[in-house]
């Protein structure tokens, strides 16, 4: 069971949290009376996000990993588009989770709907020294959702992403 954090005289404190299931230690970074978010989270959840905008928390050099792609993809402008697309095309939703697993690596989980079914993603962003994203690899479920949640991406990327990223080739 993870103690409380104490409050006497600390402007942060740290939580080790135990999940069993997994073994897995997690530390929770927490201000008092304030909660860091994501800088990625809070301009998700401010609204429709521009590429622009998105573009502004990304490392030149970032790389994302999908499952609605066969392969990783690299560089800002290309993944900006894709962070900014993937915004309006998930259905309503809220993060749950967020945990400060490391300096730079932050867990996120969100909860949602697409097309009036749940769809939950769970994901994991490393920043550089300088605070900007240099890799986010997300996981989504179940398989039906993330189909439909594909799809709809597909419909609106398919001109901007390379073919391959899409399907294995056919032998």
């Amino acid at each position: 069971m993870p103690k409380k954090p104490s409050s006497r005289g600390a402007t942060r404190t740290a939580t080790r949290l135990f999940v069993e299931s997994e073994s897995i230690y997690v530390t929770a970074l927490a201000s008092i009376g304030e909660i860091a978010v994501h800088p990625l989270r809070k301009l998700r959840e401010s609204g429709s996000a521009t590429p622009a905008q998105v573009s502004a928390l990304l490392a030149e050099n970032i790389i994302f990993n999908s499952p609605i792609l066969v392969r990783a993809i690299k560089g800002r402008e290309t993944i900006a588009a894709i962070f900014a697309q993937s915004s309006s095309t998930r259905g309503s939703g809220a993060y749950t989770a967020e945990y400060k697993l490391d300096e730079r690596t932050t867990f996120l989980r969100w909860e949602g709907t697409m097309d009036g079914h749940k769809i939950e993603s769970l994901e994991v962003i490393v920043d550089n020294e300088q605070g900007l994203i240099v890799e986010r690899t997300i996981a989504l479920r179940p398989y039906p959702a993330v189909k439909l949640f594909r799809d709809a991406m597909y419909a609106s990327l398919k001109d901007k992403l390379p073919p391959d990223v899409w399907d294995y080739p056919t032998p």
